[in-house]
């Protein structure tokens, strides 16, 4: 297994009434995050706050180039984004245990906190397809170029890590700084993840390490 430091880019926050930080996306232009009782956008080129969305939003966001997706409590929102309207929901796996959230290959991707799992599910149905175990907590999660990478958060403790979709195998790992965790996680189809910094009301860019392919 391959482990680093991880190479923070930026840092985006705090912004207004969003004292903690659940789920993050990006949408190709702009990065949404779970503020918990809104899903708000940026602009992560000047940092600029843009709009909101009043939704219940305590866990994992995604976006599948068209719609949003919203955990929330014990449910899956689909949502609007130019209207802000809720137009589906189906269950969450977790029954409320649910924590990232990201689109991929026509699928949803729901990752189960103290689960330690990451559950592929019908985003018509919410009907489980395929799950992968992990060796930690998962928060945050996303795919990138056939790569499957979660975050983690264990007391003061987080870090970004590549697993083996097919057997959870941990492949590489950044280690974030003492005290910055990582509750929601997102690339943005390049070198960066958004990070989401809980707590601390901010998110960060982290490089993200290409591979010889």
């Amino acid at each position: 297994m391959k482990r680093s430091e991880a190479e923070i880019l930026r840092e985006y926050g705090p912004f207004p009434g969003a004292t903690h930080i659940h789920g993050v996306t990006f949408d190709g232009r702009n990065v949404w995050f779970a503020a918990g009782d809104k899903l708000q956008a940026f602009d992560p080129e000047s940092g600029e706050p843009l709009r909101a969305i009043d939704v219940v939003a305590h866990a994992g966001t995604a976006f599948d180039g068209k719609h949003l997706f919203q955990i929330a409590e014990d449910r899956i929102l689909k949502i609007d984004p130019g209207t802000g309207e809720v137009l589906a929901t189906i269950p969450a796996p977790g029954d409320g245990g649910d924590s990232g959230l990201t689109w991929a290959e026509g699928s949803l991707w729901v990752g189960q906190y103290r689960g330690r799992r990451i559950h592929r599910i019908d985003p018509e149905t919410g009907t489980i397809l395929r799950t992968i175990e992990s060796k930690r907590l998962v928060t945050g999660v996303t795919w990138i170029d056939g790569e499957l990478w979660h975050g983690t958060w264990e007391g003061d403790e987080s870090d970004v890590r590549r697993i083996d979709p097919e057997t959870g195998s941990v492949l590489e790992t950044l280690t974030m700084p003492p005290g910055t965790v990582v509750s929601g996680l997102e690339s943005d189809g390049g070198d960066r993840f958004f990070c989401g910094g809980g707590q601390s009301g901010r998110i960060r860019a982290v490089r993200r390490p290409r591979h010889d392919r």
